[in-house]
């Protein structure tokens, strides 16, 4: 299975549920939404941390922010949770779908619907339709249910992993003075 990562912490409890379940688990960084440079060095390495203490591998997507901004910019303008979020998690379910789809897995996850502040009905759609033709099944998991963001609360702070105060993108840190709602 390729795990879908927004961030570290919000991987902690997913992980080891898919890996409890029978899932050999690799985890997928996509970060091309993530600004400035030096926060995606900061949840990249997060990420390689938690990997390691899963005993597992992560791949690491590009950073390229100008691709992503450049695909995002029509709305630019929206607020958050607003259209420019579902392209967002359409952008990054897509690559997922295709790196999992090019290297073989056969099943794909995402740790997104662990948030709060997202609408997992729609992560999952777009998760589901962006697996549709290329022969990987999509997982459909609601993280946050039965205390699941909590948790991941708490095994990130016992880990010591590097826990973010806004979603990462440009936009949500220049207008909400580096915290996401």
């Amino acid at each position: 299975m390729l795990l879908h990562v927004c961030c570290a912490p919000d991987a902690t409890v997913p992980w080891p549920a898919l890996a409890e379940e029978g899932y050999d688990v690799c985890g997928f960084f996509y970060g091309r939404n993530i600004h400035p440079e030096a926060e995606w060095r900061r949840r990249a390495e997060a990420v390689e941390t938690l990997a390691s203490v899963m005993g597992a591998r992560a791949l690491l997507g590009d950073y390229e922010p100008s691709r992503w901004l450049g695909e995002t910019s029509a709305f630019k303008d929206e607020p958050e949770r607003g259209r420019r979020c579902a392209l967002c998690f359409r952008l990054q379910l897509r690559e997922a779908a295709e790196i999992a789809a090019r290297g073989g897995f056969e099943c794909l996850c995402t740790t997104l619907t662990i948030s709060p502040h997202k609408d997992p009905a729609l992560i999952n759609g777009v998760g589901a339709k962006e697996c549709r033709g290329l022969g990987i099944e999509w997982i459909s998991r609601v993280w946050r249910k039965g205390g699941g963001f909590r948790l991941s609360v708490q095994r990130s702070r016992e880990l010591g992993l590097y826990r973010q105060n806004y979603c990462g993108c440009a936009y949500s840190f220049r207008g909400s003075g580096e915290k996401c709602q």
